[in-house]
């Protein structure tokens, strides 16, 4: 059934891609900003711009759902999906912004893995969504979810790590409080990833 409908729209498989690919654009950028703070505005700008342009994509994948009477997949999945994957980048430019107006001078090893979390997560949600147009690629596709979901888990390992260290280690009453919220935003950019993974999973139980 799945194929007799692909040649209906396929515009919407390139939109998932470029909003993918935007979402490992913004990780890759997040992670350099989380290694480097010698260019801490330039790395904050650069994700604000890819932010932008995700919002740009979604806003095309929405209006071309209005528009069109037959879509290759459920509408209500495509909508929840580029929406949800759209939230990925929503916090990226979050732990930037927030990173900045703290004035956050330093880094923990924490925050930075967490960050590399981040894009390993965001990297299998391009993949995942790179064979979402076919449906014989079912279980591969179910194993990068399979990926994300333990990704996922393991930010909340770091996360919970992190916390403990925090609030044991750190005499500085403002800066824990600072540390606490980007190790919250970050891991929370591994749920948004899990979620997408969810979307995806049943996308295959309906349309394999």
């Amino acid at each position: 059934m799945f194929g007799r409908l692909m040649p209906t729209e396929g515009k919407f498989f390139e939109l998932f891609n470029q909003h993918a690919d935007l979402c490992v654009k913004g990780s890759k950028e997040m992670l350099a900003l989380m290694t480097n703070f010698d260019d801490l505005e330039s790395r904050v700008h650069a994700i604000e711009s890819v932010e932008k342009q995700a919002d740009t994509v979604t806003h095309n994948t929405i209006e071309l759902l209005h528009k069109t009477f037959i879509t290759p997949l459920d509408r209500d999945d495509i909508h929840k999906l580029i929406t949800r994957m759209d939230d990925i980048l929503d916090l990226q430019e979050d732990a930037a912004q927030t990173i900045s107006l703290y004035d956050i001078r330093e880094i923990t090893p924490e925050a930075k893995r967490l960050a590399e979390l981040c894009l390993a997560c965001a990297e299998k949600v391009k993949a995942a969504v790179a064979l979402l147009h076919n449906m014989n690629n079912s279980r591969e596709i179910l194993t990068i979810c399979e990926e994300i979901d333990r990704l996922e888990s393991d930010a909340d390992h770091v996360m919970r790590a992190a916390m403990s260290k925090l609030f044991r280690d750190e005499p500085d009453v403002r800066n824990l409080i600072k540390l606490k919220a980007i190790y919250e935003i970050l891991e929370t950019v591994t749920d948004r990833c899990e979620d997408v993974a969810n979307i995806i999973e049943g996308i295959i139980v309906e349309n394999a």
